[in-house]
């Protein structure tokens, strides 16, 4: 028998890192002598994630995911596989993996570096927890989608889907 709260561990630690990574950054930003055009592409990738992966997941989950009035977005009682969601199956979870690299890239110190690394295994972890969760709710029709759209690698999601699903 798991305990409840250890599922949540990986998130909790990954929120800590990211603000450590980010914090760290900060401190440190006076020291570092940065490439410019490596600055502005994290940059960049923190802004463009965040906005496609981060925040259209909300709109189209609450849309199309048939939430009850009241109940938060993630709250949904079909599977979503159209939109963004035809794409990658976990964008927000993809989100903090893209963020963590955008941090070294804006701040580009070592120990940016180091606390970031930890930060993608952990959220593939999640994804998968997350999963696990996700075919015990919505059953066989969550394990189709899974066969079709790729967990994290929007780049192949966008490649079947300009394949028109094909593999």
């Amino acid at each position: 028998m798991s305990c409840k709260w250890m599922e949540f561990l990986p998130m909790a630690l990954i929120g800590v890192l990211f603000i450590m990574q980010i914090a760290i950054g900060l401190y440190l930003l006076p020291e570092i002598s940065q490439n410019q055009m490596v600055a502005y592409l994290g940059v960049g990738m923190y802004f463009v994630s965040g906005l496609v992966f981060g925040m259209l997941p909300v709109f189209e989950l609450r849309k199309k995911g048939e939430v009850s009035d009241g109940d938060s977005y993630v709250h949904t009682t079909r599977v979503v596989d159209s939109g963004l969601y035809s794409i990658v199956r976990h964008p927000q979870y993809l989100t903090w993996m893209l963020w963590a690299i955008a941090g070294v890239l804006l701040f580009q110190h070592w120990a940016v570096l180091l606390i970031g690394i930890p930060i993608v295994p952990l959220t593939y972890l999640d994804m998968i927890r997350e999963e696990r969760e996700n075919v015990r709710k919505f059953g066989e029709e969550y394990k189709r989608y899974m066969q079709r759209v790729p967990r994290a690698n929007f780049l192949w999601g966008i490649v079947r889907s300009l394949r028109g699903g094909r593999s």
